[in-house]
C-alpha cells in the first residue's frame, strides 16, 4: 500500500489541502433522497498504529443495516502517511482507509468513521475529508467532544444536545446518548448526510453498545490486522 505520490508531507501543505477541500463538503442529505435514509450497506472504517515500526493498519467492514450482520470486510497495511499533528489526523489515516475501502467488492451506501466530520476546527475532519475524496455519504462518530462545547444530554437512549463551537456558537454536531445512563458519543456530518440523518443512523447502528456496530467491528479488525503484520514482520513498502 504505497502512499500517494502527491500526498501532503508538511503541515503547511496539509492545511492548504484542507482549505481547498472544505468548500466541497455537502453538509446535508442529497436533494430528492427518498426514505431509504443511509441505505442498506453501511461501512465502518478504523485504523490502528505501530509508530515504532511506522505501520498503520486500516479496516473497512460492510454491514447490513437491518441485521447488523457482516456482509464483507477488508484490511490494508502500510506506512504511516503523515506525522501526528492535532487537527490533521486524516492525513495519517486516509491512504490506508482508502485502500481498505477499495478492497471491498461492493460500494457502501454510507461510511461511518471513528472520528469527526464538520466537528473540526477547519470543518474538515476525517469523515468529511473521506466523503469529498470518494463521493460517498459519510458521517463521524467520535468518543470525545474534541475542543467543542456541549451540555450533558438526558439519560434516556436517543437524547441529544448540540455540540457547539465556543468561538462562533455554531452547531457542529450532537452529543448523543446511545445507551441509557452511558456517556454519549459525538456525532457530526461528514458528506452528503444531514445531521438528523447522522444521528438516526448512529442510533440504528448502536442497538446494543455505546458505539455503532460498524465502529466496533472495524476497530477489532484493524487491531487484528496490525497484530498479524507485527507477528509476521510485515513492513510497509
Amino acid at each position: 500500500m504505497p502512499i500517494p505520490a502527491d500526498w501532503p508531507t508538511t503541515e503547511a501543505e496539509a492545511l492548504a489541502e484542507q482549505e481547498r477541500l472544505r468548500p466541497l463538503v455537502q453538509a446535508h442529505d442529497d436533494e430528492g433522497r427518498d426514505d431509504e435514509g443511509p441505505g442498506r450497506l453501511i461501512a465502518g472504517v478504523d485504523v490502528a498504529y505501530d509508530d515504532d515500526r511506522d505501520l498503520v493498519a486500516a479496516a473497512a467492514v460492510l454491514l447490513d443495516r437491518d441485521t447488523l450482520d457482516v456482509v464483507e470486510q477488508a484490511t490494508a497495511v502500510g506506512r504511516i502517511a503523515f506525522p501526528y499533528v492535532p487537527g490533521l489526523l486524516a492525513f495519517r489515516e486516509l491512504p490506508a482507509v482508502l485502500d481498505a475501502l477499495a478492497a471491498l467488492t461492493r460500494t457502501p451506501d454510507t461510511v461511518v468513521c471513528d472520528g469527526y466530520g464538520l466537528a473540526h476546527p477547519r470543518r474538515l475532519g476525517l469523515a468529511s475529508h473521506l466523503g469529498v475524496l470518494t463521493g460517498l455519504r459519510t458521517l463521524g462518530v467520535a468518543k470525545t467532544p474534541f475542543t467543542f462545547d456541549h451540555h450533558e444530554p438526558g439519560a434516556a437512549r436517543g437524547s441529544w444536545t448540540p455540540l457547539t463551537d465556543p468561538a462562533t456558537g455554531e452547531e457542529v454536531g450532537r452529543a448523543v446518548r446511545t445507551r441509557a445512563g452511558v456517556k454519549p458519543v459525538f456525532v457530526s456530518v461528514g458528506h452528503r448526510t444531514g445531521l438528523d440523518t447522522a444521528v438516526r443512523t448512529t442510533l440504528d447502528l448502536a442497538r446494543h453498545y455505546r458505539l455503532p456496530e460498524t465502529t466496533r467491528r472495524a476497530d477489532s479488525l484493524c487491531r487484528r490486522a496490525l497484530a498479524d503484520a507485527q507477528r509476521t514482520g510485515t513492513t510497509a513498502n
